[in-house]
């Protein structure tokens, strides 16, 4: 049994095991996930779900007699998922947040950094983000399609170390068990090869749309981001237990690379610069020494034309100290410049954080 440690995880948790009978939410295969939840942090450790479950949750009380229609079917999620987050909502005492995603709202730039501002803010304020695809209004050409996938982009746009994907078996066999009776559990995958694929099978249960290979394709995504995955067996409550423990009871595809080293490679040379910004000796300090976010009353001058969410290098002198992903456009930056940051809600008339540039979202090159 591998061992395996982490610090912020998403936990994709699928139709099967909110709704095991398709028709309405249960607690049956919840609780152990909610004291794994729980007790990991109150360890310190910092936890994203991604839910399925909205549909089923929904189907009894939209009954239809033929195959759901796409408006019954967003009828059915509008109104399964109050009762999905209400069924999650019963097993903690921190508040709960929903988190609706369509397709369009990952691959927008500035989509994209409002969700990753808005979970940060979610988590530093110890509430559960709860996400799920927002099945109300997506249709097929603006869906993830899967939350198997939309849980590795989550991870992704959550900062997170650490995949979790509950199945209904015990993690990636060598052939399909339920099929083949010699099929023998992988416990840890070192690089995803077409081989890997092959053997990851067709569809799962009725009720989801993921099956195996979507697990698979979610795993290449984190995995080569620098996000460690876990496909385990959420019917089996005594898995959490182990998760608890270190232990891993399923399938681990291990990080091709650190998640700082990824992160830092991404945005060292792949985002390209729309902008820059000089700072005084002070912020040059905080950043370089301290490790801090980049605040508005450290900002000197302001060049380019940028939007939130761009690339902008950030200068002292002569000297280019980093690069990092703007809060707050070139117009709003040069109102705000020099300002503290309990002041930009005055200057502006809204704020989008009290940061310019945070620290996760920053790379410091070497003098």
């Amino acid at each position: 049994m591998s061992t395996f440690s982490w610090q912020r995880a998403v936990i994709k948790i699928g139709s099967a095991l909110i709704a095991p009978d398709g028709q309405r939410c249960s607690g049956r295969y919840l609780l152990p996930i909610a004291r794994f939840i729980n007790a990991s942090r109150e360890a310190g450790k910092e936890v994203i779900l991604v839910s399925s479950g909205s549909v089923a949750a929904g189907r009894a009380k939209i009954p239809v007699n033929h195959v759901a229609s796409i408006a019954e079917k967003q009828a059915m999620a509008a109104i399964g998922q109050i009762d999905m987050m209400a069924n999650w909502q019963r097993f903690f005492d921190f508040p709960c947040a929903q988190v609706l995603l369509t397709y369009d709202d990952l691959h927008d730039r500035t989509r994209y950094v409002n969700i990753k501002n808005t979970i940060r803010e979610l988590l530093n304020h110890q509430a559960l983000p709860i996400v799920n695809e927002n099945d109300t209004v997506a249709v097929n050409e603006l869906k993830v399609g899967d939350n198997d996938n939309l849980a590795a982009y989550t991870a992704l746009v959550g900062g997170a170390d650490t995949l979790i994907i509950c199945s209904d078996i015990d993690g990636l066999y060598s052939a399909d068990p339920r099929k083949n009776p010699d099929a023998t559990l992988i416990p840890e995958v070192e690089n995803i090869t077409p081989d890997i694929y092959a053997i990851a099978g067709g569809a799962g249960t009725s009720v989801g749309t993921g099956g195996m290979r979507t697990k698979i394709e979610a795993a290449d995504k984190c995995t080569r981001s620098g996000i460690q995955t876990l496909i385990v067996n959420g019917r089996n409550g005594t898995v959490f237990d182990a998760l608890h423990e270190g232990q891993l009871p399923g399938t681990l595809f291990k990080a091709q690379q650190s998640q700082k080293t990824a992160r830092r490679l991404w945005l060292e040379h792949t985002l390209k610069t729309r902008g820059r910004i000089e700072v005084d000796e002070g912020a040059k300090k905080a950043l370089v020494d301290k490790g801090a976010s980049l605040l508005p009353s450290g900002v000197v001058e302001v060049s380019g034309h940028f939007s939130p969410g761009d690339a902008i290098e950030i200068h002292c002198g002569k000297q280019v100290l980093a690069k990092g992903i703007a809060l707050y456009g070139a117009q709003e930056l040069r109102q705000i410049k020099g300002a503290k940051s309990a002041q930009i809600n005055t200057i502006l008339g809204y704020d989008s954080g009290e940061v310019i540039v945070h620290r996760d979202d920053l790379v410091l090159f070497k003098p």
